[in-house]
């Protein structure tokens, strides 16, 4: 729907790595739960408190293009796939400084819910806005 929009940098630490150095498969998802986390607040919605947008995960796939690496910087990139009437879907790229493909791309499909009920809630007007920014 958009274009890529930079959200976060971040360096691959030791923890985050395997024996070859190279970023465990589940760091992934962590890095893109980054990465959307700070997406939603640069464009100010609430991602804690009283006004939070709930969102629940139903569907996260990872295309693991070339490998992270120990001590890499690493740029996160987010976007709009989609918004239907309570579910939207985001995809993230993962970028090393100074090359320009993607090392994975992810796409991450979300539902918006009522926090009382946990039912499946429409996206308001507002927050659709917000969200294409």
């Amino acid at each position: 729907m958009g274009d890529f929009h930079r959200c976060h940098d971040l360096r691959v630490r030791f923890a985050e790595v395997d024996a070859q150095s190279v970023v465990f498969n589940s760091r992934y998802l962590e890095y893109a739960d980054i990465v959307l986390t700070e997406f939603m607040r640069d464009r100010g919605i609430p991602v804690t408190g009283p006004d939070v947008f709930e969102v629940h995960v139903v569907q996260a796939n990872v295309h693991y293009k070339s490998p992270l690496r120990f001590d890499e910087q690493v740029s996160g990139w987010a976007r709009v796939a989609r918004i239907g009437r309570s579910s939207m879907a985001f995809e993230v790229e993962l970028r090393v400084e100074g090359e320009e493909e993607a090392r994975a791309a992810i796409t991450l499909s979300y539902v918006h819910v009522d926090i009382a009920t946990g039912r499946p809630a429409e996206i308001s007007a507002e927050m659709r806005a917000r969200l294409l920014g």
